[in-house]
């Protein structure tokens, strides 16, 4: 902060003065002869810091002119100037004046100018704080708004876009979906990784009757089991290492909502049978706590695996399973609805281009032929990262073949039957292996070096 301007308030102009000459050197000091002179300065002078007033003038006692000062400038610092018999005084200036601290006459210099310094590092210390309240109060708001115009705007969009895909594969799935939208019932969504599996749990809330609360997506896969339970549940203060406070859990701050929990095939046995309560029973507890809660949650479940081929494996069990099954929906990958690859291209055309500003009306007929023979391994997810990065890397009003596309067309023709059948093989097997390229080679019987020239060469 800049210089302090202080305010000296005595009948007795030689302490007015001695004051001054105290202080002058450090702080701009104004000074006024009595309580109803200094009330009229700090009408004008907004900016003191810091009052010394005496407590015995006539008129106004410095008790009656401090509980009026607080009314002008409710943060600035109070001090007293008292006598050593003045006892009814400083009580009341304790409980009416608010002082910082009072002084009894005579006075030591130097003790005053200590007592002055420390009750200005105060005064910096109180303002930084409101300013930093203000900020925080400014910038939530900020955020407020924000967050209710994106949730608007997202609500918009869902609810104004249909689902694309002009497929028979596809037609199936979405007359599936609209059956299923306006109830609550248990929704499973499969496919490979990439089909959309989060954009139609989407669908499915906001086109439905809990569309106005929220939705909540967790990832089961993600997180270890101890800190997933308690972020589905919650959990109470000292249930845990690190648990400080009691926490809402997912299943609380999502009431009368929806959860999405992706990769559910991924959730551990200990944890499927509290998720199997919450469905059966409808209610749950925090972690540590012995106190049941009722939830009133949509939930819907995805994996990118055989669900049933894990229970048979012991891997998920089989009570879940069925909970969780009551309505699948399995999501076809992209090169199953290839009739659907040119009407998303020209979606994703449309959403990148005024995305980034850009200018460009299609694609070259040599790229719309890449785009259909491709088989994305990364679905739809994978078809819409090509688009953005192709018209990042476009320089007319048409999308032209280069880097950005994985594959030549040339190379798209050279893959024979057989090399197609291996290069979904080693597809099924990363999947399987999670990317553990070690695991996939030895089951292939080929070495690593082989088995990245065949991930170079299929572009996987």
């Amino acid at each position: 902060m800049g210089r302090h301007s202080l305010l000296v308030v005595d009948d007795e102009k030689e302490i007015l003065r001695s004051l001054t000459l105290t202080f002058g050197d450090d702080y701009e000091v104004f000074t006024a002869c009595s309580g109803i002179e200094a009330l009229e300065l700090l009408d004008h002078h907004n900016d003191i810091s810091l009052v010394i007033a005496d407590q015995r003038m006539p008129q106004m006692t410095g008790v009656e002119f401090l509980e009026k000062a607080i009314q002008i400038n409710p943060h600035m610092i109070r001090i007293i100037l008292t006598g050593y018999t003045d006892t009814s005084a400083l009580i009341q200036a304790v409980n009416k004046g608010h002082i910082y601290q009072y002084v009894t006459k005579p006075w030591e210099r130097h003790e005053l100018k200590i007592i002055v310094k420390r009750a200005l590092e105060s005064y910096e210390l109180v303002m930084k704080n409101q300013q930093l309240v203000k900020e925080l109060q400014i910038a939530n708001e900020r955020l407020k708004n924000e967050n209710i115009f994106l949730k608007n705007e997202m609500m918009k969009d869902l609810q104004l876009t249909e689902i694309i895909g002009k497929s028979e594969a596809m037609q199936q799935v979405i007359e599936v979906i609209n059956k299923v939208i306006n109830n609550s019932v248990s929704v499973l969504l499969t496919g490979e990784i990439g089909t959309g599996k989060t954009l139609l749990a989407r669908y499915i809330h906001y086109q439905g009757p809990r569309k106005d609360r929220l939705f909540i997506e967790q990832n089961c896969g993600t997180i270890p089991e101890m800190l997933l339970e308690s972020e589905l549940f919650g959990h109470k203060k000292g249930a845990f290492t690190g648990a400080i406070n009691n926490q809402k859990g997912l299943f609380e701050i999502a009431e009368g909502g929806t959860i999405l929990l992706d990769e559910i095939s991924e959730m551990s046995p200990e944890l499927q049978v509290k998720l199997l309560q919450v469905l059966q029973e409808g209610w749950y507890r925090r972690v540590g706590e012995s106190e049941y809660r009722q939830a009133n949650v949509r939930v819907i479940t995805a994996t990118n695996k055989d669900l049933y081929d894990e229970v048979q494996k012991g891997r998920f069990r089989a009570d879940l399973y069925y909970r969780v099954n009551v309505f699948p929906i399995h999501i076809p990958p992209l090169r199953e609805r290839s009739d659907d690859i040119l009407l998303l291209a020209g979606f994703f055309l449309n959403k990148y281009s005024h995305k980034f500003n850009r200018d460009i009306t299609g694609f070259s007929e040599e790229v719309l032929q890449m785009l259909y023979n491709y088989d994305y391994p990364g679905n739809v997810r994978e078809l819409e990262n090509l688009i953005e990065r192709g018209i990042i890397l476009s320089s007319g009003t048409l999308i032209e073949a280069g880097e950005w596309f994985p594959m030549s067309i040339n190379q798209l023709k050279k893959l024979s039957a057989l090399e197609r059948l291996e290069q979904n093989e080693i597809k099924r097997l990363l999947e399987i292996h999670k990317g553990n390229l070690g695991l996939v080679a030895k089951e292939m019987g080929i070495s690593r070096t082989t088995l990245w020239r065949r991930l170079k060469d299929y572009c996987l």
